[in-house]
């Protein structure tokens, strides 16, 4: 997976993308990143590539030729042409996160990222290269950088070898068909009067499986009852 990010920040997420599994892997050569500064397509003599909006209203926007040139760049990288790659753009308005997508993501063998600042981006530039709008969640950030290194996060962790266990990826919470996973424990067996599930230290692996389960559908029912809704009624239980 090669990610190319489009940003006027780009020592951050070039910082943050290098740390952990991501770094580690990216050091193995599974996943690469490189980023485009948009502000080095700057239009004009003062390197600025915002302006007031048109009809008024409060803030600047990011204008249109920075961006897309910016987005040439990366194309040009990757060796690919205008259409080719699909193009994220970070935005409230987007798509909601969810696992789902980010397995269909991590098909892609290149993926554009595109971190709006301001008041976001014009909006020509967005119709003319973006193909995905996604949203991390029901609120606003200063910018698109973190809400793409989720998204890259999420992604990544998902192309074989990145985790050394790819069993985890498969038993982790929203890989578990529609349950959050269940509680996990490790040494020492007693901690603050608190002592691990007998079941789980007994050896008997089918009822610690059946115990898993229970523990999944009794953590999501508690936590996450829209989720626990949503998995009861795809099963055609009321």
């Amino acid at each position: 997976m090669k990610y190319e990010v489009l940003s006027i920040f780009p020592d951050m997420v070039d910082s943050a993308f290098r740390t952990g599994v991501t770094g580690r892997a990216s050091g193995e050569g599974l996943i690469e990143l490189d980023t485009v500064n948009i502000r080095n397509y700057s239009t004009n003599s003062y390197g600025s590539i915002d302006g007031y909006t048109y009809g008024g209203g409060a803030g600047m926007l990011m204008q249109c030729e920075p961006v897309y040139q910016a987005y040439l760049e990366a194309l040009k990288r990757l060796e690919r042409k205008h259409g080719e790659v699909r193009v994220v753009y970070m935005t409230p308005v987007g798509e909601v996160f969810s696992q789902k997508k980010a397995e269909e993501l991590s098909k892609e063998e290149e993926l554009i990222f595109l971190c709006g600042h301001y008041e976001g981006i014009d909006e020509r530039v967005i119709d003319e290269i973006v193909t995905d709008r996604i949203s991390i969640g029901d609120y606003v950030l200063t910018g698109g950088e973190l809400s793409a290194l989720v998204v890259m996060d999420a992604v990544a962790r998902l192309i074989p070898g990145v985790l050394k266990n790819d069993e985890s990826a498969e038993t982790e919470s929203f890989n578990t068909g529609g349950l959050l996973e269940y509680p996990q424990y490790t040494r020492p067996p007693e901690w603050h009067e608190k002592t691990v599930p007998d079941i789980l230290v007994s050896g008997d692996h089918a009822k610690v499986d059946k115990y898993r389960m229970r523990e999944m559908r009794r953590v999501t029912k508690e936590y996450r009852p829209d989720l626990y809704t949503a998995y009861m009624e795809e099963r055609g239980i009321y």
